[in-house]
């Protein structure tokens, strides 16, 4: 499972990639090197993206098995109580 640890990793990898950008930019245009590099952030932004989708699914299908744990102990509890 993917974890907030990878998101801040792609994010540096990010920043670290915006950086190579302004870089080549400011050396003049090379755009074939801009378009590796914008490339390159692309990828990273999508990896983000589904890292975040990873850990949300992850969350919330916790919290509903949480939820229905809590459901099924009051369900067992009113039915203990009409017995």
């Amino acid at each position: 499972m993917a974890s907030i640890n990878d998101v801040q990793q792609v994010t540096e990898d990010l920043e670290d990639l915006v950086g190579e950008l302004r870089s080549e930019l400011q050396k003049g245009a090379d755009f074939e090197r801009l378009t590796q590099i914008a490339d390159q952030i692309s990828e990273h932004a999508d990896n983000a993206a589904q890292t975040f989708s990873s850990v949300n699914e992850t969350l919330m299908a916790r919290i509903g098995e949480l939820g229905g744990k809590r459901s099924g102990n009051r369900k067992t509890a009113a039915s203990a109580s009409k017995s």
